[in-house]
């Protein structure tokens, strides 16, 4: 694992990312909490009405009242990033502390639930159409958006993407109880996600055009209120001239979250890279993309992981190796070689969010003190 001084030397040299590097983007689902029982609370309409009296920043809702959402600026530097989540995450538990309520990076809730839809004719019709899959679901999860060149490079982009992004969930890996139960799963809110329509991995595009027709027969459908429930793995934003990864929970430790940006970008930067020297994409079938999806779902960092390139099954240390030497360039390039190198590590040493849930638990800890040392993860700044 490395030193606090080695951790900050990296971090030093991430502040020298070239003008010329991607932006990117981080929008965080927090969880509100009661600081007291650990169980989810439905304060969010209460704390987005705080945050517009406080100096705390700017917050949005979110489905249910029980969570906000948090969104950075698009930064070019992993440290900048870093800086603005750790402001982000305070400010919203600052704003949940005028409520009595705090927050946590907690992408499902340990404790039972009744989730409270949030205020909203968009919510009334996502809950009018969804019934009961909307009446659940209540994940948080940390999306990721990469800016691109226009939605020609973008859709390559997402064609060349698809096969690495389970390793993303697998390194961001969250969500191990719902509903008061261990679920075996480490990041359960992959599963809970999966039963909306037009979730999960994507087949080979080929083009923008493509692209754009897919949506238009999903959208003809009826099934789908609008392009914003356009919910592929990754995803051109209809709102951003950015790709949307979408496959990782909320992060406890702002680290995690902080290296899910950087492998992010990384990819997409590769993906580019090889689209204009005429590499094409992986001929994948997207049946085995979901199953790699599943098992680093089910397993996260602890167990055997789908190689990207073979499809061979090995442990998650070798498919995380596989990962830095695919986006090596674009990760040196960025300066951000070593600290990637050296964050993966430590994050192989202390574990993912779900592992560190687990380890409370496995100690003799009650669901309540999970969540109030989520909080206290969650609020931490550890980046060196």
């Amino acid at each position: 694992m490395a030193t606090d001084t080695s951790q900050a030397a990296d971090l030093e040299d991430l502040e020298a990312g070239s003008s010329t590097l991607r932006t990117v983007g981080v929008e965080e689902e927090l969880l509100l909490v009661d600081p007291t029982t650990g169980a989810a609370v439905p304060a969010g309409s209460a704390v987005l009405a705080a945050a517009t009296a406080l100096p705390v920043g700017a917050l949005e809702s979110e489905l249910q009242e029980q969570q906000v959402e948090t969104a950075t600026t698009p930064v070019r530097t992993i440290r900048g990033l870093g800086e603005e989540l750790v402001a982000l995450r305070r400010a919203a538990d600052v704003a949940a502390g005028v409520t009595g309520a705090r927050v946590a990076a907690l992408a499902t809730s340990p404790l039972p639930v009744l989730p409270r839809l949030s205020d909203g004719s968009r919510y009334r019709a996502i809950d009018a159409q969804m019934g009961l899959t909307c009446q659940e679901q209540l994940t948080c999860g940390c999306h990721v958006h990469v800016a691109i060149d226009g939605a020609e490079e973008g859709v390559a982009v997402l064609d060349r993407i698809r096969s690495w992004l389970p390793l993303v969930t697998a390194l961001a890996a969250n969500s191990p109880f719902w509903d008061g139960r261990d679920t075996s799963y480490a990041s359960y809110r992959t599963q809970a996600w999966s039963r909306w329509p037009g979730t999960g991995p994507t087949d080979v595009f080929g083009s923008a055009a493509a692209y754009r027709d897919v949506v238009d027969g999903m959208l003809a459908t009826g099934t789908l209120l609008d392009a914003g429930m356009v919910y592929f793995d990754a995803r051109l934003s209809h709102r951003h001239p950015t790709v949307e990864i979408r496959v990782a929970d909320v992060c406890l430790d702002v680290r995690d979250t902080m290296l899910v940006a950087a492998l992010c970008r990384a990819l997409v930067q590769t993906a580019a890279d090889q689209w204009r020297t005429g590499v094409p994409p992986s001929t994948q079938p997207t049946v085995l993309v979901r199953l790699a999806a599943w098992r680093a779902s089910r397993f996260g960092l602890s167990g055997e992981l789908v190689h990207p390139v073979d499809d061979r099954l090995v442990p998650a240390r070798d498919a995380l190796s596989a990962l830095l030497r695919h986006v090596s360039v674009a990760l040196e390039e960025a300066g951000e070689l070593a600290w990637a190198r050296r964050e993966v590590s430590a994050l192989l040493a202390r574990g993912t969010g779900a592992a560190r849930q687990r380890a409370e638990v496995a100690r003799g800890a009650g669901l309540s003190t999970v969540v109030a040392r989520a909080v206290d993860a969650t609020l931490a700044d550890r980046r060196g």
